[in-house]
């Protein structure tokens, strides 16, 4: 059973200048994606997509394959990452190589590591899903959520939670923005990578930080050296 990692990397950002490839706490950010996905050597194909000739040069410096660049209609800021794996899929599958699993790692998540991505597969695997990701919990029960009025007065999204007690509030979790995997048979039929089939694995709220902004970079950086002393 073949499996590809697909790192989505394109050469534009808009908030943080050549993020994918600014450096983080001494090599380029889209440099710990790639080790990580070659260290878990689960893969038979480690992969950039990308647009930018400079992304694709500092990838394979890191060894990662970029057999082709992305096309422009599927590097713009419409196209979804569900669009960008399908073409890399469809791409590879002209040649006659074919893959079963696919594993999207995203370019800004150093936080991430081969064993997490490995205990992942495993649940996935194991549990025969048709996708799995990583998901946190959201440190305050979303069921006591507040919002402004048309007024702009306050008030609660759900006021029939105001005198529930925190612990006896359902958990809610978000995605953690940092890795997927999926069939590939259950992308090209739902196009998602939260499949119907799909389950997730809970991580803690410190190996994961999304990354848009100069203080989330800075945020990102403590928290990975407090992970890795």
């Amino acid at each position: 059973m073949s499996t590809i990692a697909i790192i989505p990397a394109r050469g534009g950002s808009k908030r943080i200048p050549r993020k994918n490839i600014k450096y983080f706490l001494g090599k380029p950010i889209i440099a710990y994606s790639i080790e990580a996905a070659l260290l878990s050597e689960l893969f038979d194909e480690v992969m950039v997509s990308t647009d930018d000739d400079e992304i694709a040069a500092i990838a394979r410096q890191y060894g990662a394959k970029v057999p082709f660049l992305r096309s422009p209609e599927k590097a713009d800021d419409h196209a979804t990452l569900s669009d960008v794996l399908m073409e890399v899929i469809e791409t590879y599958q002209d040649k006659d190589v074919f893959f079963n699993n696919v594993c999207c790692i995203l370019p800004t998540a150093p936080l991430t590591s081969s064993e997490k991505i490995k205990e992942a597969f495993k649940k996935f695997a194991n549990g025969h899903y048709d996708s799995l990701c990583p998901v946190v919990a959201f440190s305050y029960p979303i069921l006591r959520a507040l919002e402004f009025s048309g007024d702009n007065k306050l008030q609660m999204i759900w006021p029939e939670y105001l005198t529930t007690r925190s612990q006896d509030l359902k958990p809610a979790y978000h995605d953690s923005g940092t890795f997927y995997w999926i069939k590939t048979d259950a992308l090209k039929d739902e196009k998602t990578l939260f499949c119907k089939n799909g389950s997730a694995i809970e991580i803690p709220e410190n190996e994961v930080q999304d990354i848009d902004t100069e203080t989330d970079w800075k945020l990102a950086e403590i928290k990975f050296q407090l992970i890795n002393g």
